[in-house]
């Protein structure tokens, strides 16, 4: 099983399609979308560990430029 997570953005004004763009060519990134709303881009991502994700997705979302900030969301399967 892998471990997912929606991953919430907010971007500095005007930058949101920029970041999207961006995010969506990280390995581990199945979506990311421009929203409206209090985020700006919102990120499906998943790996096979919960410090993969971390380290290898999130870790690399995080350094993409015009991101102010981010909040990671596991998908729990209950």
């Amino acid at each position: 099983m892998v471990v997912q997570a929606y991953i919430l953005i907010q971007t500095e004004v005007g930058q949101s399609g920029n970041v999207s763009a961006a995010i969506g060519q990280i390995k581990g990134v199945t979506l990311a979308e421009d929203v409206t709303g209090p985020y700006d881009v919102i990120v499906r991502a998943e790996a096979r560990t919960i410090d993969e994700l971390g380290k290898r997705v999130v870790a690399k979302i995080q350094s993409v430029e015009g991101i102010t900030r981010t909040l990671t969301c596991p998908i729990m399967h209950l």
